[in-house]
């Protein structure tokens, strides 16, 4: 009988396309997809280690499995990605019942790992310190028929004090130019119309080549692949933000006029004490130059509150880069210590009540200024690619959701009896209506 399998993502889009090759792994080598409502033989957790909730999460959800795990003879369980490649051996003797534990650098080695666990009936651990093969040469199960990721590095060569990533993945390693355009290129045969570039700080795409406009002359590259309709990138870091990848963005006709760029904080001291190098001068000077390239240019952002030794004033100062940035969307975070990491050992932690407070008005303005950015579309035509849906639920509601250019979500309502547009389909619609997370919008009859 065929073992079948589930896979539980949590973390970062590098994290999602990670979980794509670790199915793609698994069904080249025999294993199927657990159908819904069935428990799978082999469940794998992709972690995450950025911050503590997603810990507490991975041990809450093994405990639970140790009781499934004891009901179904021969499940087994495995548990990789960036906390797996931060705990390593932590994992096993805090839940000894999971067989597999292997890194980021080593998606490909599971098969075997789950086999040589279950003939040998010990847990395996295999935690590799470097990248031997770059993963884009796995096979991968996408989650979707018209869009896909591809990533052009992995690794990160910052500093950043919060973050323990770059000693998770490794140093940038760029993949070839000719390697990525030719991976794009099959994609649009296969049916994809947009992709997501990824990279730990895709600006810096290159560095390992030795080229530092790579990215710049990529994004160009893209703009000539007949038959692909949009392409995003994720995420630039501000210190190497130039001017080159502005003007490719507003001069290369399919890379959207979306940017999520990282600002984490407002104050300058706090960046510095970040080891972020930039400041909030910078950071709008950029968004500054975006929007004279590309007005109808939406810009996303990260943002940590409480960093160790931010003060009132500090946080005003935060405050105060959001209102002139007039951020579409921010993600905002409470500051999570990560053990090994700089900021985890700081002694001027700011108080956990004092750090709600300033997240909940955070939040707010962010809410508010996004609701107000959004209401100007109103009575506006965009142009939606539509994602995959929920099948006899949007037939019977006649709505069906997908991404503006910008990426903003748009909800589309359609008249009864009106056939309703597939995933990857692309039509312009006219918004009805605003709301500070998403668009309300009228298809045509």
């Amino acid at each position: 009988m065929t073992a079948t399998y589930e896979v539980v993502t949590y973390g970062c889009q590098m994290n999602v396309h990670d979980s794509e090759r670790i199915c793609g792994v698994l069904e080249a080598n025999g294993y199927l997809p657990a159908p819904e409502g069935t428990q799978a033989d082999v469940v794998v957790f992709n972690t995450c280690a950025v911050r503590e909730n997603a810990d507490n999460r991975l041990y809450g959800n093994l405990g639970h499995l140790r009781q499934v795990k004891l009901a179904h003879p021969g499940m087994m369980i495995a548990v990789g990605g960036c906390m797996a490649q931060k705990d390593k051996q932590l994992v096993i003797e805090k839940a000894p019942w999971v067989d597999v534990v292997f890194g980021t650098h080593n998606l490909g080695h599971l098969p075997l790992l789950l086999e040589r666990a279950r003939v040998e009936q010990a847990s395996q651990v295999e935690i590799l310190e470097a990248l031997e093969v770059f993963p884009s040469t796995l096979p991968v199960v996408r989650g979707s028929e018209h869009s896909a990721w591809v990533s052009i590095s992995v690794g990160c060569n910052n500093t950043c004090t919060f973050c323990i990533v770059p000693a998770l993945r490794g140093k940038e390693t760029d993949r070839r130019p000719a390697d990525i355009l030719a991976e794009i290129q099959m994609l649009v045969e296969q049916g994809v119309k947009e992709v997501t570039l990824l990279g730990q700080n895709v600006n810096t795409y290159g560095v390992t080549l030795g080229d530092r406009q790579a990215f710049a002359k990529l994004l160009r590259a893209c703009g000539k692949i007949d038959g692909l309709q949009r392409v995003r990138f994720t995420s630039p870091h501000p210190k190497d933000f130039t001017d080159d990848v502005i003007a490719a963005m507003a001069e290369t006709e399919n890379v959207m006029p979306s940017l999520h760029m990282p600002l984490q904080s407002g104050s300058d001291k706090v960046l510095r004490e970040m080891q972020r190098a930039y400041r909030r001068d910078r950071f709008l000077g950029i968004l500054e130059k975006v929007r004279a390239a590309m007005p109808e240019a939406a810009v996303t952002t990260d943002i940590i509150v409480g960093f160790p030794g931010e003060t009132d004033a500090d946080f005003e100062a935060t405050l105060d880069v959001v209102r002139q940035a007039r951020f579409a969307a921010a993600f905002t975070f409470q500051y999570s210590k990560r053990p090994g990491t700089p900021a985890a050992v700081r002694e001027d932690q700011v108080p956990a009540e004092v750090v709600g407070e300033r997240y909940t008005r955070l939040a707010a303005l962010v809410d508010e200024i996004a609701w107000a950015e959004n209401q100007r579309f109103v009575g506006q035509s965009v142009e939606v690619m539509f994602a995959s849906g929920e099948g006899r639920k949007d037939v019977q509601s006649g709505r069906v959701s997908g991404r503006a250019r910008d990426n903003r979500l748009v909800h589309v309502q359609y008249p009864a009896g009106v056939a309703l547009p597939q995933p990857g389909d692309i039509a312009d619609v006219t918004v009805s209506y605003a709301a500070p997370h998403h668009l309300l919008a009228d298809g045509a009859a």
